[in-house]
C-alpha cells in the first residue's frame, strides 16, 4: 500500500508539473506573438502620435500582457490540456497508469488540483492585480491609440440617496474637480435644502472615499416658517459621489478592482440607474472565467486520454474548436445580457453550464 501511494503522490506530481508547464509555455509564447503583433498594426499610430518608449513598454505592453493572458486563459487551459494528454495517451502512458490500479475518477485529481491553482491564480489577476494595470493601458489607448480622451462632462444630474439630487454644470477628471454644484434636498416634493458651490473638489482619501471640499459654498435651511441661509469660502464635507459616478467611460468596468466594482453596481443600484450591465456582466465574468478553468480540464482530459491513430492533431482539432466555441459562446451570452432582458449572472453562466454538460458526456464516455 505504501508503494502504491508514493507510486501515485509521484504520478500527481508528473501531471502536475506536465499540466502548469504546458499552460506557461503555450501562454508565454502565444502572448509573445501577439505583443509582435500588435506592435507591427500599431507602430505608425505610436510614431504618428509621438508616444514616449517608456509609455509604451511600462504603461501599455506590460499591462497588455497580463490582460490579454487573463482573457484567453481559458483557450491555454484547454489546450495544454489536450495537448499533453494526448501526448501521454500516444506514449501509452495513461495506459500504463491505469495498470497500477489507478481510476480514470483518480488520474483527474491531479488535473483538478492543477485547474485550481490555475483558476486562483486567474481570479487574482482579474480581480485585483490587472485592472490597476488597465488603468494605464487605457489611458494610453485613449492617448496615443484612438486620440479619444473623455476629461470633462457637462451637465450632469443623479439622485445620491433617496430625496438627495446632486448637478454640476462641468466635472473635470484631470484636476478632480466640479464647477457650479448643486445639492437638494427633498422630503416628499418639498425642498428642505439646497447647498451651493462654486467649485468642488474630490479628496482623494482613501479612508474616506466620498470626502469633498467646497469652495465658496451656500447653504439654504428650509422649514416651513423659516429659511436659514449660511456660506463660507471653504468647507469639507461628505457626499455619496465619486469621480467614476460622473463620467462613465468605454471599458470603466475594467478599470476597478472586484471590491471597487462590486461597491459601485450597488451604490447605483440603490440610485435606480439601470446602465450598469456592463458592470455586472464585468463582475460575473470573473469569477464565471475562473471556474471555466475546471470544465474545460474536464472536457480536454475525457477527450484525449484514449490513444487514437494518427495521433494528436485530431484530439488537438476538436479541442481548439471547442475553445474557441466557449469564447465565442460567451462572447454572445453577454450581448444577451446588453441588449436584452438576459439578467447579467444568468447570461454568464450560460456557457459554463452548456460546457459543463457537455463535459459530464465526455467524462461518462471517457475509456475507463
Amino acid at each position: 500500500m505504501k508503494i502504491r501511494d508514493k507510486l501515485f503522490k509521484r504520478i500527481d506530481g508528473y501531471i502536475i508539473g506536465k499540466f502548469l508547464g504546458t499552460f506557461f509555455f503555450s501562454l508565454a509564447l502565444i502572448l509573445a506573438i501577439a505583443v509582435v503583433f500588435d506592435y507591427n498594426e500599431h507602430v505608425d499610430q505610436f510614431v504618428q502620435n509621438e508616444a514616449p518608449w517608456h509609455a509604451i513598454i511600462f504603461d501599455y505592453y506590460l499591462n497588455f500582457i497580463p490582460y490579454f493572458g487573463h482573457l484567453f486563459s481559458p483557450l491555454f487551459v484547454f489546450i495544454a490540456v489536450i495537448f499533453f494528454t494526448s501526448k501521454l495517451a500516444e506514449n501509452s502512458e495513461i495506459i500504463a497508469m491505469f495498470s497500477t490500479g489507478i481510476s480514470f475518477h483518480r488520474l483527474m485529481r491531479p488535473y483538478m488540483f492543477s485547474a485550481l491553482l490555475i483558476a486562483l491564480f486567474s481570479y487574482g489577476l482579474g480581480a485585483y492585480v490587472i485592472p490597476k494595470g488597465n488603468v494605464k493601458r487605457i489611458a494610453f489607448e485613449n492617448k496615443y491609440k484612438k486620440k479619444v480622451i473623455m476629461d470633462t462632462g457637462h451637465n450632469i444630474q443623479l439622485e445620491v440617496e433617496d430625496g438627495v439630487i446632486a448637478y454640476f454644470d462641468r466635472f473635470e477628471r484631470a484636476n478632480s474637480t466640479g464647477y457650479r454644484f448643486q445639492l437638494d434636498r427633498f422630503e416628499g416634493n418639498t425642498l428642505k435644502s439646497h447647498f451651493t458651490a462654486k467649485t468642488l473638489v474630490y479628496g482623494n482619501d482613501p479612508a474616506n472615499p466620498d470626502k469633498w471640499t467646497a469652495k465658496n459654498w451656500q447653504l439654504r435651511d428650509i422649514t416651513d416658517t423659516l429659511e436659514v441661509i449660511t456660506s463660507g469660502l471653504s468647507r469639507d464635507t461628505v457626499i455619496a459621489i465619486q469621480p467614476y459616478d460622473l463620467l462613465v467611460s468605454q471599458g470603466q468596468q475594467e478599470t476597478m478592482t472586484t471590491p471597487e466594482l462590486k461597491r459601485y453596481i450597488d451604490r447605483q443600484r440603490r440610485r435606480g440607474i439601470a446602465n450598469i450591465k456592463a458592470f455586472e456582466i464585468e463582475y460575473h465574468n470573473r469569477i464565471a472565467i475562473s471556474f471555466a478553468a475546471f470544465i474545460l480540464t474536464l472536457i480536454g482530459v475525457s477527450l484525449s486520454s484514449k490513444k487514437v491513430k494518427g495521433g494528436m492533431g485530431m484530439n488537438l482539432g476538436i479541442g481548439i474548436a471547442l475553445s474557441f466555441g466557449y469564447i465565442v459562446f460567451q462572447t454572445i451570452s453577454s450581448t444577451f445580457a446588453v441588449n436584452g432582458n438576459t439578467p447579467p449572472v444568468v447570461a454568464v453562466w450560460i456557457p459554463n453550464i452548456v460546457f459543463l454538460l457537455i463535459g459530464l458526456y465526455l467524462y461518462h464516455k471517457a475509456p475507463k
